[in-house]
């Protein structure tokens, strides 16, 4: 693969990791730690992630519990998950906070995974795009004499036979985790 599609592949691959990431906060019926990142409580002043400043754990299926490791910011963590869009009711017994995930039902999951589907879309965009960028500057490089005009056209082959790849792995992650949501 030539250097010139080389930054747009890796492009592409930052579009599918941000995807890939976006999901992993999607609950599925099973507690998973990774819905905690984006949330922050205040810790002396900054905001900090709840994995920075507490031990997450999953002690059975559908409970996580967090156990900060300065009892003062209980307050502070349990703020943070009611405001955020989680959707479940934090248990504080002044020591450790359980999140009890209740089973989905089946309009939720098809909620789930209609949202899974937007955000699998929303990374086929972007993939597109990074082609568009791709195309653009090849033309460009041709109508400044850097590149020749078979150069620009292996270079167009390149950027859709890459555009096509992530594509497709973009459609088996999104396959996988409306697969992972629709399981009871």
């Amino acid at each position: 693969m030539s250097e010139v599609v080389a930054v747009f592949e890796e492009k592409m691959e930052k579009t599918l990791n941000n995807l890939s990431e976006e999901l992993a906060t999607i609950r599925a019926g099973r507690a998973n730690p990774s819905v905690l990142n984006r949330l922050t409580v205040d810790y002396y002043g900054s905001p900090t992630p709840i994995q920075q400043v507490a031990n997450v754990s999953v002690p059975e299926a559908r409970i996580l519990v967090i156990q900060p490791w300065d009892r003062s910011l209980l307050k502070g963590i349990e703020k943070a998950i009611l405001t955020s869009d989680i959707g479940i009711n934090p248990s504080n017994d002044g020591v450790v906070i359980r999140l009890v995930f209740p089973e989905l039902t089946g309009e939720r999951r098809k909620e789930l995974s209609k949202e899974v589907r937007k955000k699998g879309e929303a990374a086929k965009v972007a993939v597109r795009n990074i082609r568009r960028e791709a195309m653009d500057s090849f033309k460009k490089a041709e109508k400044n004499g850097e590149m020749t005009e078979d150069d620009v056209k292996r270079a167009e082959d390149e950027a859709q036979k890459l555009t096509d790849k992530f594509i497709g792995k973009v459609d088996k992650t999104v396959e996988a985790k409306t697969k992972e949501i629709m399981t009871v």
